[in-house]
């Protein structure tokens, strides 16, 4: 009875499983296929899936029909023969086209994934004519700049869909992996090189997606790795136009308006200036940006990459940022300030907006 027990519960847990691995948002899920490399990335683990279940379905139909037929049935000693030359051949060539089958295609993707040429390609005014995007990996934040445009900023990445958008990604201290599970595949980000790719998105699904898709970090890189996380708003390219336009715009640091915001803006020069840039140009060289760009920063739609975008979560980060993201690099940072000073750094923080 125990061991029925057992076998019941494995049951059990066996069929949630395969429910659950069915489940997923669009905006997070890469059995939701939202661009081009994401579909091409699909279509070859639907194809290697196939293959592999009908191997087990061939193999076990045989080793049944095998047990039922050939099963002894009293203590005579069958006529001994020799192995059969043409089953060696089949079970011998069979595999092979299974894996031609699976390979052609694979090479295939894979060079037209590598392909990144048109990053180089310059038209006669010496422009690209493709949108490049520089991310820059940290512990535990993303960055991402625009070289063509000129416009830094964190957290969030801004692109346009139907169009390809490519991508240099670096890292600043640890390895980490650039990942947008609904768009495709992840890439690593090494300090000492940098690798490139390319990534569409489908206008509908991200439509159906809110114009919002999740990116993670998926490479172990610390205590809070798993909290490593991004988002990526996919908007049409007139909207993308009008937010470059928006940045570029931004010259000096956004004036706060109330006397609230105006003590808050006060204690953010006085205490922030000197990681955070409030400037999507950031003239800061490289290794000078110590933190997130927030030049846009009430327009995101989370904070510290895992919190709601509200009021309270931001106060609550500010207070204690160890407890949200463990081995951060702002701990400690705002520990001496009061909840009035919280208040009107807030006030200030959440007012920061390039877009209506």
């Amino acid at each position: 009875m125990k061991r029925l027990a057992k076998w019941r519960l494995f049951s059990v847990l066996a069929i949630m499983t395969l429910i659950l691995s069915g489940c997923g948002e669009p905006f997070l899920s890469t059995l939701r296929p939202a661009g081009e490399v994401a579909k091409m990335q699909y279509d070859l683990m639907l194809l290697s899936t196939a293959i592999m279940v009908g191997v087990i379905v061939v193999v076990t139909l045989i080793f049944l029909i095998v047990i039922f037929k050939f099963r002894r049935k009293d203590e005579k000693i069958p006529k001994q023969v020799e192995g059969s030359h043409k089953l060696e051949i089949i079970w011998t060539v069979i595999p092979i086209i299974l894996l031609l089958i699976l390979a052609v295609p694979t090479v295939t993707s894979t060079f037209e994934l590598a392909d990144v040429s048109p990053m180089e390609e310059l038209n006669e005014e010496g422009e690209r004519e493709v949108l490049v995007v520089n991310v820059r990996a940290n512990l535990y934040w993303w960055e991402f700049e625009y070289p063509d445009q000129k416009i830094v900023t964190g957290q969030e990445l801004v692109v346009p869909t139907d169009e390809r958008v490519y991508f240099n990604v670096k890292a600043s201290d640890v390895k980490h992996s650039f990942w947008i599970p609904a768009a495709g595949g992840k890439i690593d980000t090494n300090t000492d090189g940098v690798n490139q790719f390319w990534l569409e998105f489908d206008p509908e699904k991200a439509e159906e997606a809110g114009n919002l898709f999740y990116g993670k970090c998926a490479e172990l890189c610390g205590p809070s790795h798993g909290l490593m996380d991004f988002k990526v708003k996919a908007v049409s390219r007139a909207d993308f136009d009008q937010w470059v336009t928006d940045m570029q715009a931004v010259a000096e640091p956004a004036q706060a308006e109330t006397p609230l915001a105006q003590q808050g803006q006060e204690i953010f020069n006085n205490s922030c200036i000197g990681c955070h840039a409030v400037t999507p140009a950031n003239s800061a060289p490289e290794a000078a940006r110590l933190a997130p760009n927030l030049t846009n920063f009430g327009e995101r739609a989370r904070i510290a990459g895992v919190l709601e975008h509200d009021e309270e979560s931001l106060k609550n980060w500010l207070r204690d940022p160890e407890t949200y993201k463990p081995g951060n690099t702002m701990t400690g940072t705002y520990a001496d300030l009061s909840e009035e000073e919280l208040d009107a750094l807030t006030e200030y923080l959440m007012n920061l907006k390039v877009q209506d």
